[in-house]
């Protein structure tokens, strides 16, 4: 409260009200902060950077779970304090977004890979898969295609929407890496977006086989 108050009121006589000894205040005011205030001084400031890197929009527990990450130690109750300290707020968000339900696997279409992950040569296996990143305009779809033999991503797009486009244009981007037209196994799960016609002549046209998981089985598509 002195400290507060020393621009507008004599030190002295909020002291004598407070009941606070002079010397004690100035004691006090010049003593080095403890070596928890220090770490909380620190902590602070990873927080902050955090806060502003993701533009203002993560909560506590998200940003305690990116601290553990940089090998920080802290509680999800200490970071929710720091940041109400520093008047630090996340944004709430929606929901997460529903998947759509999954669909039958059409006829014709079989388990290719049934789990057999390794790829002896490059452009011969594929996988595919959906996933959304929060964002600060909410939800951000991206589709990625991964190579099984170098596990790089070859193909990727995002869309605001979840739809077969999203998917075609990461599987496009793929085949503009390919080197002419070899055969390729492409494998998704049964999401209504990989059991569509167009999706399925699309891949048909490129010399592209695909291969859907089976009901039950999410180990099938576990690489991508």
């Amino acid at each position: 409260m002195v400290e507060r108050c020393r621009g507008a009121l004599p030190i002295a006589m909020m002291c004598r009200l407070l009941k606070v000894s002079r010397s004690g205040f100035h004691d006090w005011r010049d003593r080095e902060p403890s070596v928890s205030a220090k770490d909380n001084a620190r902590l602070l400031r990873r927080i902050t950077a955090l806060h502003e890197a993701r533009g203002g929009i993560l909560g506590s527990p998200r940003i305690t779970e990116d601290l553990h990450y940089q090998g920080n130690t802290c509680s999800k109750n200490r970071v929710a304090r720091l940041m109400r300290s520093a008047s630090l707020k996340g944004v709430p968000m929606k929901g997460r977004p529903k998947s759509p339900p999954s669909e039958p696997r059409p006829d014709g279409v079989s388990n290719e890979l049934a789990q057999d992950f390794a790829a002896d040569e490059a452009r011969t296996k594929w996988v595919t898969d959906i996933t959304y990143v929060r964002t600060g305009e909410g939800w951000l779809y991206l589709c990625v295609v991964i190579d099984l033999f170098s596990k790089q991503v070859v193909g990727w797009s995002t869309s605001a929407i979840q739809d077969r486009q999203l998917v075609i244009q990461a599987v496009l981007m793929a085949l503009w890496q390919r080197n002419g037209n070899a055969h390729v196994i492409l494998r998704s799960d049964r999401g209504c977006q990989f059991t569509s016609d167009e999706y399925r002549r699309f891949l048909s046209g490129y010399n592209i086989t695909c291969s859907i998981s089976g009901v039950g089985t999410c180990a099938d598509n576990a690489a991508a």
